[in-house]
C-alpha cells in the first residue's frame, strides 16, 4: 500500500472542491492506488503524465477537467511508493503545479 502526504496547498485546494468533485477524486484515487500496487502502470482513464515545465512533477486527470498534481517522495515503507500530493482542482492548477 503506497504512503502519501498532502502539501498545505493541496489541503486548501481540496477544501474548495464541491462534494461531487471530492467524490470523483476519491474514485480516481482508488484506481490510482490499484495501479500503483499492480506495478505503477496507470490506466489511460487517469491520464497520468509528467508536466513538461516542472521536472519530477506529474498530473493526473479524471472526469473532464479534474486534475491533481503529485510527485514521488522518499519511501516511508521499504518497497512502497510515497506520493506527495501538491495541487488539486481544474486545469488552472497547472500554472502553479
Amino acid at each position: 500500500m503506497p504512503t502519501y502526504e498532502r502539501l498545505p496547498r493541496f489541503g486548501r485546494d481540496f477544501d474548495a472542491l464541491s462534494d461531487v468533485e471530492r467524490d470523483r477524486f476519491r474514485v480516481a484515487i482508488k484506481k490510482f492506488v490499484e495501479d500503483l500496487e499492480a506495478g505503477g502502470r496507470f490506466r489511460p482513464g487517469l491520464r497520468v503524465k509528467g508536466i513538461q515545465s516542472a521536472k519530477g512533477i506529474y498530473e493526473m486527470s479524471w472526469e473532464g477537467d479534474g486534475r491533481a498534481t503529485f510527485q514521488f517522495g522518499e519511501e516511508i515503507r521499504a518497497g512502497e511508493p510515497h506520493i506527495v500530493w501538491r495541487r488539486i482542482g481544474d486545469h488552472r492548477i497547472l500554472d502553479d503545479a
